[in-house]
């Protein structure tokens, strides 16, 4: 018959991991996206797609946009390793199982 086994998800992308970050810290401050893009010189739609994982931003992109959230990159780095290293479930997200038959 069928069994229950954990599927263990592959580690996220660099772009996912840090899009998760600015999105989460952006947020968490109560900024709207439009408010951050314009801050850090970046249309909102380009930050949505950071924020979504979808866009490799470079270091530059990468350093206005901590900035508009009075982040170093640095700081960016260093908060998106820590939210990386802990378990899915810790972070809000769903643990998945998948069902063998």
């Amino acid at each position: 018959m069928g069994e229950l086994r954990a599927f263990k998800r592959p580690d996220p992308l660099w772009r996912e991991a840090v899009g998760e970050t600015l999105r989460r810290r952006r947020s968490d401050a109560g900024l709207r996206l439009v408010d951050v893009a314009k801050r850090a010189g970046v249309s909102p739609q380009y930050l949505s797609e950071v924020e979504r994982g979808c866009k490799d931003a470079s270091s530059e992109v990468l350093a206005a946009v901590a900035g508009a959230l009075d982040l170093t990159v640095l700081q960016l780095a260093t908060m998106t390793v820590a939210a990386a290293s802990t378990p899915a479930t810790a972070r809000g997200g769903a643990e998945v199982m998948c069902l063998a038959a």
